[in-house]
């Protein structure tokens, strides 16, 4: 049971880094990226094709990306997404769900269906070794931290700096941020670029972790989405928390049939849809 605990929180890690930049976006705009799984896979596409180029360390291959990924996000929500923001959340699930579309056979034409892995010295096989038989794998415990420092950083960032109570400002009554003097355009397209830097970290992992596919998009969204309504929405603690428990409930279901795992994680995320809908931390305004 040990062994499970653990395996589920370092899994739990890699969730939480595919929901943070949705969580930010909804909590901050009121908006449900349903491109985030694809663009987590653009990300790590755009890695690999980097790295096939010039040989950097992943961190230093995120670093280099991270300016191009904070400038997509920012165009993108700037002249496009801003224009599909109000009361009816249609518009902009129509947009990012044809932005998907768009990623997605892109990628396809570009790299064809073959799955593509970031290798870096073997990183993603080696393992610390506690006691008798007991490892853990060195990647997905680095996994476990970046997510822990990225959920503290934008917890942080929203507590503790003028951008964050520009966030919330606009997050909780945009035509009375805008009223003293704060520009909701703009301070949502910041919001965003800071979410595809989290996506770009969350598509870089993944393509360390595992090999990955122009299909792979929809489930990672799935996997997103799930983190954040378990934890709550907008929630960056409460999305770690769901991450986890998504993490540890697909453990368990690997642990009894290979096949339960991730149909272990869809039964309690209805579950908590059923028994509490707003999420365990939901975000509390004001």
């Amino acid at each position: 049971m040990f062994d499970i605990l653990i395996q589920g929180l370092l899994l739990g890690g890699l969730y939480c880094l595919f929901a943070l930049g949705q969580s930010l976006m909804f909590g901050v705009m009121r908006l449900t990226n349903t491109a985030q799984g694809d663009f987590i896979v653009l990300a790590a596409f755009g890695a690999i094709a980097l790295a096939s180029v010039v040989a950097l360390h992943p961190a230093l291959l995120a670093l280099a990306l991270a300016p191009v990924a904070f400038g997509v996000g920012y165009a993108l929500q700037r002249h496009v997404l801003n224009a599909t923001l109000g009361r009816d959340p249609l518009p902009s699930l129509v947009v990012t769900f044809g932005l998907a579309i768009v990623i997605q056979n892109g990628l396809l034409e570009l790299f064809s269906e073959d799955p593509r892995s970031l290798e870096w010295g073997g990183l993603n096989t080696r393992s610390l070794q506690f006691g008798d038989g007991f490892a853990l794998g060195v990647l997905p415990l680095v996994v476990l931290a970046i997510a822990l420092a990225a959920t503290a950083g934008l917890q942080w960032l929203f507590s503790r700096t003028a951008l964050g109570r520009s966030f919330r400002a606009v997050s909780d009554d945009r035509e009375i941020a805008e009223l003293m003097g704060l520009n909701a355009k703009q301070v949502y397209a910041l919001a965003t670029g800071i979410a595809f830097v989290l996506i770009l970290v969350a598509g870089v992992l993944q393509a360390m972790r595992t090999t990955v596919s122009p299909s792979d998009g929809p489930l990672l969204l799935l996997f997103a989405f799930e983190a954040v309504i378990i934890g709550g929405m907008g929630s960056f603690w409460g999305t770690f928390v769901g991450a986890m428990v998504l993490g540890i409930t697909q453990q368990i279901g690997f642990r009894l049939d290979p096949g339960w795992g991730i149909w272990f994680g869809h039964l309690v995320f209805l579950a908590v849809l059923v028994v509490r809908p707003q999420g365990l931390f939901p975000k509390t305004r004001g």
